[in-house]
């Protein structure tokens, strides 16, 4: 389960550092892996439940950007990027196929 998900007693008592925003972006990575994994077996049933944590980790990695006076990123922060970047080019193509076939 995704580390975004804290029980409510302990939200706000957790601590945000480097380390946390580091596992968030390797657990979106590798989100993006599966996701396009299983897109590309063309079972995209299957990625709705690993686009919605994806969402939840993005908007959760936002709301800490915009929050935060430090402006450093990670040093792999490009990788990420790109790898989001090419699943949404992936994502786009697989619905517009989808469309145009009628599924």
């Amino acid at each position: 389960m995704s580390i975004v998900f804290v029980p409510k007693k302990q939200r706000g008592t957790a601590k945000i550092n480097q380390e946390t925003i580091q596992r968030l972006l390797d657990e979106n990575d590798q989100l993006i892996r599966c996701i396009t994994e299983y897109m590309q077996k063309g079972r995209a049933v299957e990625c709705v439940q690993y686009q919605q944590i994806l969402h939840r980790n993005i908007v959760y990695l936002g709301t800490i950007a915009d929050a935060s006076p430090e402006t450093s990123l990670p040093s792999n922060f490009s990788e990420n990027m790109v790898s989001f970047h090419k699943y949404r080019q992936h994502w786009h193509l697989q619905t517009s196929q989808k469309n145009i076939l009628g599924l």
